[in-house]
Formats: C-alpha cells, structure tokens, sequence
C-alpha cells in the first residue's frame, strides 16, 4: 500500500495583534517554499476573526487593511469570524472580501433575501495534485443571531447546514475539511456526529496541541493574537485517497521570531494610512471629562447619560472601564475616541424585573467586579471599573475595608419594586455569560447595531458642540 503526506498550516483568531503577522507570513513562506521544494503539497488556512477594530488599522480602514494583510500570505482559504460578521455594518462586511485572492467559504450566512455575499462560497473542491485526493471544504461562523439579525443578515445554524451540505460535498469529495469558527465545544460535537476528516478551528482560542483525534476527525485550534501557528500533516493512501492517520501541532511565534521584511513594509504604510484617518475631528470641548474606575467622575457620567438619551430609555448603566483614559479639551478626533473607548461593544436595551436589577447592582458593588480584568465579550479594557447609572439614585457607601454596601435603590423617587418591569440601556457585554447571570437570563434584550459605545460619544459630543 502506497501513500503520501498533505500537510495543512492554519491561523486563527488573530484579533489584529498585527505586530505578529510579518512573522506568521516568512514563516508560512518558508514553509510554502520547503514543501515546493520537496514536490509536497501544502495548503494553507485562516479561520477568521483575523480582524478586530480594537486595532487603529483595522477602524480606520474598516477591515481592509486586513484583506491586505491576508493576501501578503501564502494563505488560500478562509472563513469569517464574530468579529467580521458582526462587528462591521452589512454594507461594509458585504464588500470586505471582494479583493480577497484566497478563497472565502462560509455556508451559514445569508442577506434577508436568502442570498449569500458575492464573496462567499457555500462549499467547494480541488484535486490535491493530478493523480491526488479531492480536498472537499466548507466554512462555518458561530451564529450569533441576535447580532446578524440586527444588521440585516440570516445566519443559519451550522447544524441544519452540515445536514444538507456535507452529505453533498462527501460524495464529490475524498478527504472533508470544516473551516469552523463555530468553538471547541461545537467542534467536538461535529466530529462525534458528522463525516468530517479534519475540522480546523476557531472562536474559543483554545491550544490544541497536539490535536486531538475523535471519531475519526483530527480537531485543531491554534489559540489567539498570532501566539502559534498550528500544523497538520496527513497520510492518505494514493489508492483509496483516505486518510491512513495523521497529527497536527502548534509553532510558537513569540519571541525572536524572522519577520517578512516586505509584511513589515505594508503595515506600517498600513499604519500611516490608518493614523491620516483617524485624525478626522469629531467635535470640541472647552473643559476636560476625567474617568476614574472606582469613584464617580465626570467622563462616566457623560457616556451614561448619552447612552440613556441614545436608546430612549428611562435608565441607563454601565461600567467606566470601558473608559480608558480622561477627555481632553479641545478638539476631540476618531482617533482620539478609539484610544479611549477601543471595545466593539454595542448599546443594548434589556428589560429585568425589579429585583433582577437590584441584584445586578448589588453584585457590581463588590471589589471582585470593580477590578475585575475581563478577557472577551468584546471588552478590550483593563479592568471593569464602577458602575454608573443615569435614571436611578443609588445610595452606596464604601467602608473603611474598602468595601461597599448598597443600602437603597430609587427610580423617579420611589424604591425599586421588586416585581417591576424596567428597561436598561446598558453595553451589551453585560448580556453574556456568566458576568450578570440576572441580566444575562433575560428574554427580551434589543441589541443596537451597529453602532459601538465610542459612537454614542461622539453623538454626545456633537450634541454638546452644537450647543456651543
């Protein structure tokens, strides 16, 4: 029995650290070149959320300075993440990839009209060589449903796609890989139910390494912010064109690491670009907002009562760790504002019963949550910081532990009754997970896309110039 390798290289989950992108490419450039070398094929993947407006390069061109990036690469294929789909307005993320020269696949997105983006193929194949396996793939993104729905999109649920799509590619194809950006849990759950040879993975930035076989699938994840690059190398036999066993594993790229020196070149005039953008002046002020993360101050005070004026709503609360340095006076730019506020973090209006909410105020009230450094949900902070409200008189006093005690809580003069409806405007971090589990278990949350909390600043700020 005859046989030969397929090897697989793989990055996912950059989140714009681009500062590690010029060592990803000379390394998957030497790889490219080494396996040329040897009459080896190779093929190469990204798996999305490569971009993430927390970088000035990525706000100021909207993404496509990552598209840039990418098509500096060796990389061929790709899927989208969150951050892509539901980070950008519809507009912008319909036309990100259309001067992509790797292929984008992603099976589960569709517009309102049941089409999918120009740029995204539902599922497809190639012949490794001309006496080679057929590679079938397909991509799949996490649906966030609220999020696409919002902007205007359909995402479908991965599952009801694998059930009609898989079968299909399976028929045309000898080995299946699964571009997911779907998270190690989903991930596994495919491997255990479905066809699939390789499913290179995403979202949950787990390390896998080495990585796992289950069911006959081999499961990889190179974790987040470029730290690894990961690596897989099958053996198929040259008859039957299946896959005999196989392994896959992680390249470190910390440290002293070679850096392609033309990737280099193209992020800083990337950067230069971005820096001219984002001087654009918003409005001016005559005095200075400051923030403070664990006393009341003047900057939290602002952005949560804009916030509140924004979503029309009677409260409003939100922590000023979102707040990451004081306001200057003077004119204020786009820069300035995504220094300061750099989160993909959008308004959301959720409706909590009385006795949700005082819960949820309560537990904010604890030095755990005010110096919490929350790692996701879109927070790209240091620390949580105090919550602040707009609509509620809250009586809290600090003791000399340093720690605080909520003794009542007003709305329009009166206690919060416990059995109450009333509607929050609040950043919608506050609706994930396990971080307010009161708020979280809500069933009736309006996620405002797609503006950012940085939006709402400068929507206060024009209001105040005009003013002036």
């Amino acid at each position: 029995m005859a046989s030969k390798q397929l090897y697989i290289y793989h990055t996912n989950d950059l989140h714009s650290q681009l500062q590690q992108w010029p060592k990803i490419v000379d390394y998957l450039e030497k790889q490219e070149r080494h396996h040329q070398s040897r009459g080896e094929e190779a093929l190469f993947f990204d798996l999305g959320d490569h971009a993430d407006r927390v970088h000035s390069i990525t706000e100021a061109t909207s993404g496509r300075g990552n598209i840039d990036l990418l098509n500096a690469s060796p990389i061929q294929y790709a899927t989208i993440g969150n951050n892509e789909g539901v980070t950008f307005p519809k507009e912008t993320l319909e036309q990100l990839y259309t001067s992509a020269n790797f292929d984008v696949f992603l099976s589960n997105l569709y517009n309102e009209g049941g089409k999918r983006p120009s740029w995204a193929k539902k599922a497809g194949t190639m012949p490794v060589s001309s006496d080679g396996p057929v590679i079938g793939m397909m991509g799949l993104t996490t649906p966030f449903f609220p999020f696409y729905n919002e902007l205007g999109w359909n995402i479908q649920d991965p599952f009801d796609i694998l059930d009609e799509e898989l079968p299909l590619l399976r028929q045309s194809a000898d080995i299946v890989i699964l571009l997911s950006h779907l998270g190690l849990f989903r991930d596994e759950q495919i491997a255990s139910a479905y066809d699939v040879d390789v499913i290179l993975g995403a979202h949950t930035h787990h390390r896998l390494d080495p990585a796992p076989w289950m069911n006959g699938t081999l499961i990889t994840q190179t974790g987040k912010l470029g730290t690894h690059v990961g690596e897989v190398a099958l053996t198929y036999d040259t008859e039957s064109r299946k896959v005999l066993n196989g392994h896959g594993g992680l390249v470190s790229m910390e440290g002293a690491v070679p850096e392609s020196a033309r990737v280099g070149n193209k992020l800083a005039n990337l950067q230069q670009e971005a820096n001219r953008a984002l001087t654009e002046v918003v409005a001016s002020r005559e005095e200075p907002l400051a923030i403070s993360w664990t006393e009341p101050s003047s900057f939290s005070t602002f952005l949560v009562q804009q916030l509140r004026q924004w979503c029309q709503t009677d409260i409003a609360m939100i922590h000023s760790g979102l707040l990451l340095a004081s306001l200057r006076e003077g004119k204020i730019t786009k820069g300035d504002l995504h220094e300061l506020c750099p989160h993909p973090v959008n308004p959301c209006v959720v409706q909590l019963k009385g006795h949700q909410l005082k819960q949820a105020i309560h537990q904010s009230f604890t030095e755990k949550m005010i110096h919490l450094p929350l790692k996701g949900y879109g927070f790209r902070g240091y620390k949580l910081g105090r919550l602040v409200f707009a609509g509620l008189d809250v009586d809290v006093e600090q003791g000399e532990t340093g720690t605080f005690r909520v003794n009542n809580i007003y709305f329009q003069g009166q206690e919060i009754d416990e059995h109450g409806d009333y509607e929050v405007a609040t950043a919608d971090m506050l609706t994930f997970g396990s971080l307010y589990p009161e708020i979280a278990s809500s069933q009736h949350k309006r996620y405002i896309m797609p503006e950012f909390i940085r939006d709402i600043i400068a929507w206060g700020l024009k209001k105040e110039s005009g003013k002036n």
